[in-house]
């Protein structure tokens, strides 16, 4: 009588390379610098980037496919993500050079301006803080609105990667087009300020990059009208009326470099933060960077991000959590506290 033959086990699944590699230098930051401050650059980088975040990007893949198996996915989660999909076949990637022609050109919106607020975040992964920050948005004038911003790294993440950071930009209260934005990072063993002019034509940015935030600033110019900084952007989008499935394209300069946003609104949902609890409107967003013939490239990083902001007469940023190269990172809002108007 012929034996039968013993059925092999599967195969086991390949994991992630999380070997940790001293010699492999983060060449968009640290390229041609020697010495001491590039090996511990090197150390932290490679450290997060083949360490820690591969074994964080694994935990939430095990966590999806879990959900998975638990039948997780509704049948309105699912139509969520069908909608993501269709509006993906009209994005400006889609088009290709034709991207312009897709922007936003709506006026500002008739929303309620928002009031005077100081409110704290935290920001993290896989439910760890890696740092703080609080924001303090005013209208020091009639004709001005001033978001200022200061954050800083926490706990073991500061003992690897030391970093502080300040941040103040004025818009334009009529327009909500920016007028000028001002930001301090200061690190371990160097400093860098950005410093961005704004016009009606497009951009000068002047940056300095030292130890001592004395050497000499290097100065660029971006050509490209109607551009939004960070806080004019917000300021924009939450005067729209956000209509569910609405979209809205416009090219945004934060500091270094311009990007095309491609903001959707997905739909409403009840959210909990520290903060409290929220009617929420959902919000999904999209980055391409744009190249120096105004080409649209994909973010090496980042790839995409789910915002909610509140749903009442103020539209303040509750939670974002943003896809980038090693898994979700988060905001999170922690306490708010409105003031009064001066003016």
């Amino acid at each position: 009588m012929r034996r039968r033959r013993q059925a092999l086990p599967p195969a086991p699944r390949k994991l992630p390379n999380l070997s940790f590699n001293f010699d492999n230098s983060i060449q968009e930051t640290h390229a041609g610098r020697g010495g001491v401050e590039a090996s511990e650059a090197r150390l932290k980088g490679d450290f997060f980037d083949r360490v820690v975040y591969p074994r964080v990007a694994l935990l939430g893949e095990r966590q999806l496919h879990s959900a998975r198996r638990n039948g997780a996915f509704l049948p309105a989660r699912s139509a969520g993500i069908a909608l993501l999909l269709l509006a993906s076949c009209f994005t400006p990637k889609a088009l290709g050079g034709n991207w312009q022609s897709t922007l936003t050109k709506d006026p500002p919106g008739t929303f309620p301006e928002l009031r005077p607020i100081r409110a704290t975040y935290h920001f993290g992964w896989a439910g760890f803080t890696a740092a703080t920050g609080e924001v303090h948005f005013a209208k020091p004038s009639e004709s001005q609105f001033q978001l200022e911003g200061t954050g800083r790294t926490t706990g073991f993440v500061r003992a690897l990667w030391k970093l502080d950071v300040n941040y103040r930009a004025l818009a334009d209260a009529e327009t909500l087009r920016p007028v000028e934005t001002r930001q301090t990072e200061s690190y371990r063993s160097k400093k860098i300020t950005t410093h961005l002019t704004f016009t009606a034509k497009g951009v000068t940015r002047a940056r300095t990059e030292g130890r001592t935030g004395s050497e000499r600033a290097k100065t660029r110019e971006f050509s490209f009208p109607n551009l939004f900084d960070l806080h004019s952007a917000l300021l924009y989008l939450r005067s729209q009326p956000l209509a569910d499935s609405s979209v809205h394209r416009i090219v945004v300069y934060p500091a270094t470099s311009a990007y095309l946003a491609t903001v959707t609104v997905i739909g409403h949902e009840k959210i909990s933060v520290r903060a409290g609890i929220y009617n929420a409107i959902k919000i999904d967003l999209q980055l391409h960077r744009l190249g120096k013939n105004l080409e649209l490239e994909p973010h090496r990083k980042f790839r995409r991000a789910t915002i909610w902001v509140s749903d009442d007469s103020d539209r303040i940023l509750l939670r974002t959590e943003a896809q980038i190269f090693i898994g979700t990172v988060f905001a999170e809002l922690q306490s708010v506290r409105f003031e009064e108007m001066k003016h």
